[in-house]
């Protein structure tokens, strides 16, 4: 081969790898502005700081999807960031479902790109959609899927069908507490905590399963997240009439320090959660 053509095809080559590795380094460095972004927010003890400053990264976060369609983790921080968005800070409904819209595409998209049997299953019976999942060990695609579901869900209560793929978001919820107990500070248990006391036992609810799986996410969690008390208080409590559980719970709650590593916001906002439940416990007990 001539040493025009050896240099040229090598030129080539290495013009391949460099843009390979390149595009790899980008990859992890979008990564990791989103990871410290939702960090950022979550340490943020200004509410409302979160509620005007926070549109602007929702879009920055679309543009870097939009650029990467394909990085899963910028799919996730996405989801993760417009569902506490939705959660904390919007009180139209209209929005919240769009927005929880907007988040559970990009969980699924995050999923179906790591999980490729589960995603294809997702429409599919039960049973077949059960055996792919055995097969899933991918705990953060897995959990930030089944919370940005969860939250589509709620937001969609009038929906029968959304309602419908509760059995399918618990099932993904247990394949996490299954492989791993502990993520998110037990935050599988705290989602199967609410599924379980969402309806009375009389009705087919397990609220005595949502009291145990509340208390599994409490001690994980080393009672730092208040958010778990109060939606013990809110769902389970509530659903069986136990206003001293409810008030004991709520009034922990206030009590706290909220700031903590990672769950400071949510504890603010769990703290004004608290007082409002409080306040119309007076009318429902």
């Amino acid at each position: 081969m001539p040493l025009a053509r050896r240099h040229l095809r090598f030129t080539l080559l290495l013009g391949a790898v460099l843009v390979g590795a390149c595009g790899s380094v980008m990859r992890k460095a979008t990564n990791q502005f989103a990871e410290n972004l939702t960090g950022a927010i979550l340490d943020q003890d200004d509410p409302a700081t979160v509620r005007d400053g926070v549109p602007a990264y929702l879009l920055l976060v679309d543009g870097l999807i939009r650029s990467d369609p394909r990085n899963p983790g910028t799919l996730l921080a996405g989801a993760k960031l417009y569902d506490a968005y939705a959660s904390g800070f919007v009180g139209n409904d209209a929005r919240i479902q769009l927005m929880s819209a907007r988040a559970f595409d990009y969980a699924r998209r995050a999923l179906c790109l790591r999980e490729k049997d589960l995603c294809a299953a997702l429409d599919r019976p039960f049973d077949a959609f059960s055996a792919a999942l055995a097969k899933s060990d991918d705990v953060a695609t897995l959990y930030g899927f089944a919370s940005a579901w969860a939250a589509k869900i709620q937001a969609n209560t009038s929906d029968w069908d959304a309602i419908a793929d509760i059995p399918k978001v618990q099932a993904v919820l247990e394949r996490v507490a299954a492989i791993d107990p502990r993520y998110d500070d037990g935050g599988a248990w705290l989602y199967l905590g609410v599924l379980n006391s969402i309806r009375p036992a009389s009705l087919g609810g397990k609220p005595e399963l949502g009291k145990a799986d509340f208390d599994k996410a409490l001690t994980i969690s080393g009672g730092k997240n208040q958010m778990v008390r109060v939606l013990y208080a809110q769902f389970y409590a509530r659903l069986v009439f136990d206003k001293a559980l409810h008030d004991r719970l709520l009034n922990e709650v206030l009590a706290a320090d909220p700031h903590a590593p990672g769950l400071t916001l949510i504890n603010i906002l769990a703290q004004r959660k608290a007082k409002a439940l409080l306040e119309s416990g007076k009318d429902y007990f």
